[in-house]
């Protein structure tokens, strides 16, 4: 019988609401009504440099107990940046793509040495992001008692040399879209590979106070809203480039509210309305208030802001060049897409002038998220793996070291 699971990860805490970290942590909390949970993760709260911030050791978050570790040696982006422009435009050897994942980080052999000292007592460890040194080296070292979860975007990473073979060792791969399932298949061969196609569930509100969100931050016009990290990686530059033009050739009532961190200029524009972070409450009240969210990244394994908009019955508009958004878009019935100007203009100005669409695709993304994405859906399917890699495994595992 299962009793204690390891989950791994490359950043860990209440602070970090996005992305895989946050996807960990809930995946954390919630498992940790059937398991003991205990997380292993670095003291870094940047993701750029790695450097240190939380405090080394162990401490309770939301009553799971964390193991932090300090990173050995944080990244210099100047230096990852030639190594990784290296790596994807010149020829190179495997060694030079080992050295890539050690400079991609966070260093921290020291974690997975203890996750060695301390392997008897583990279940099983399911490590999040599979192009980090953690995932890298701790499913190597753990084979089929690791289950990777690899929130894997289609970029140039996924084709190294390097991760091939990764995706044939562990004992099962919980993917987070179809398309993700099938690029991964097709790059690695490891159609042998037990898994499932899950994701992630999401918190919702209960409670909504859209006309509270207007008046605190002065909205009266219609709006869109993008919820995110602002950077071009997450094509917000592009965003608001084709929203300006937008407004400028069609003078229409209609604004462009952002909300997160930003890491990139804001235009000073009145219908661009950036509001910085936002707690999870008014985060819900400007999804609930708005017209459809806006999804301009081109790199995604799965958007989970694009499930809370679909769970509150709202519609998404996100960037067709994301094979996972525009298939989501498509099995949901309630998101529409663009890979140019004149097709963001086109699904704008439709969405905009149309009501009765817009109410029904907020139907069926709220039906499509409780049948897919509700909590209970998400653990079972957990569960429902976690039992069956039992069953086929006699935990006899080989205690070979990989040096690193």
């Amino acid at each position: 019988m299962i009793k204690k699971i390891g989950i791994i990860i490359q950043r860990y805490g209440t602070e970090i609401n996005g992305g895989a970290e946050y996807h960990a942590r809930l995946i954390a909390e919630k498992l940790s009504k059937y398991f003991e949970i205990e997380v292993f993760t670095s003291t870094a709260l940047d993701y750029i440099t790695w450097e240190h911030h939380y405090p080394e050791g162990q401490e309770i978050v939301n009553d799971i107990k964390v193991n932090r570790f300090k990173v050995e040696k944080e990244r210099k982006p100047e230096i990852f940046g030639k190594i990784q422009y290296n790596i994807f435009n010149k020829e190179h050897t495997f060694e030079d793509e080992i050295e890539w994942i050690k400079q991609e980080g966070p260093f921290i052999p020291n974690l997975i040495e203890k996750l060695e000292n301390r392997d008897d007592e583990f279940d099983f460890f399911i490590f999040f992001s599979y192009r980090y040194f953690h995932s890298y080296y701790g499913v190597k070292r753990f084979g089929k008692k690791s289950i990777l979860v690899p929130t894997a975007e289609h970029d140039e990473v996924i084709y190294l040399k390097l991760f091939k073979d990764l995706f044939n060792l562990p004992g099962a791969i919980i993917y987070n879209s179809y398309e993700e399932k099938e690029m991964i298949n097709r790059v690695s061969g490891n159609y042998l590979v037990p898994g499932d196609v899950v994701g992630v569930g999401s918190d919702i509100a209960k409670n909504f106070s859209p006309g509270l969100f207007r008046e605190k931050f002065n909205i009266r016009d219609k709006y869109c809203v993008y919820i995110g990290r602002l950077d071009e990686n997450k094509g917000v530059p592009e965003l608001l480039s084709f929203f300006k033009k937008l407004i400028e050739e069609n003078k229409i009532d209609f604004t462009l509210v952002l909300i997160g961190k930003s890491l990139i200029e804001i235009p000073d524009d009145p219908k661009i309305k950036y509001l910085g972070f936002l707690e999870d409450k008014e985060k819900f009240d400007a999804l609930k208030g708005s017209e459809f969210l806006m999804i301009p990244s081109q790199f995604e394994s799965l958007s989970m802001v694009s499930l809370e908009a679909w769970a509150v019955g709202k519609p998404v508009v996100a960037n067709g060049r994301t094979e996972v958004l525009m298939g989501q878009c498509k099995r949901s019935n309630a998101g529409l897409w663009y890979t140019n100007y004149d097709e963001f203009k086109e699904v704008i100005l439709l969405l905009h002038n149309n009501d009765e669409l817009k109410r029904k695709m907020g139907i069926n993304g709220k039906n499509f998220f409780e049948k897919n994405y509700s909590w209970n859906v998400i653990e079972n399917k957990y569960l429902r793996i976690l039992n069956k890699l039992e069953k086929s495994l006699d935990f006899d595992f080989t205690k070979n070291k990989i040096f690193i």
